[in-house]
């Protein structure tokens, strides 16, 4: 379970999230929804950990997750600009994540990759948009964490990639429990 507690985070004057709690139980599709700006994407960045409330607590399964990496490995972050290795591919990302998430189930990125006609030599900063967007998903759920944080992941994604993704999530949710918090 996620809890945020009367969490508040402020960018020099402007505050972007303002004594926000909310719990995310496990092994549901939780929604952030709102407008640019509303602090989604603030939220997302404190639960998984890359930036710390000014007040407020944030714990992932009890334990607080600001600079804690057991809480950590429970959760996969994918920023609303997926973050790759300057000129690497897709099995140098798997490589990379398998020594970080002990859970990454390799086999299965592999096989997404067919299934989704991604290239696992080609180097990602030549992929389009939507095929950066789909290698991060792939990524996350392989990752085997509880948790997947989604930040505008579905963006530049056609109808038919987003379906694909919600039918991994709904398989994924059922088979080990995944949790994914989509921000839209």
């Amino acid at each position: 379970m996620i809890e945020i507690r009367n969490v508040t985070k402020s960018y020099d004057r402007i505050k972007a999230v303002d004594n926000v709690s909310v719990t995310i139980r496990e092994n549901t599709v939780f929604g952030l929804i709102g407008t640019n700006g509303a602090g989604k994407s603030t939220v997302l960045r404190m639960v998984a950990g890359v930036l710390e409330p000014e007040q407020g607590e944030i714990a992932v399964d009890g334990l607080p997750v600001f600079d804690n990496m057991e809480a950590k490995r429970n959760i996969y972050f994918i920023a609303d600009e997926p973050y790759f290795f300057a000129n690497s591919n897709a099995m140098d990302m798997q490589k990379y994540l398998s020594s970080v998430y002990k859970g990454f189930a390799a086999e299965d990125f592999y096989s997404y990759l067919v299934n989704f006609g991604l290239d696992k030599k080609r180097k990602v900063n030549t992929y389009s948009k939507g095929m950066k967007k789909q290698l991060a998903l792939i990524c996350g759920v392989c990752s085997g964490t509880k948790y997947l944080l989604c930040d505008e992941t579905f963006d530049g994604l056609d109808p038919v990639m987003r379906q694909g993704i919600k039918s991994i999530f709904a398989s994924e949710m059922e088979r080990r429990g995944l949790t994914p918090v989509i921000a839209s």
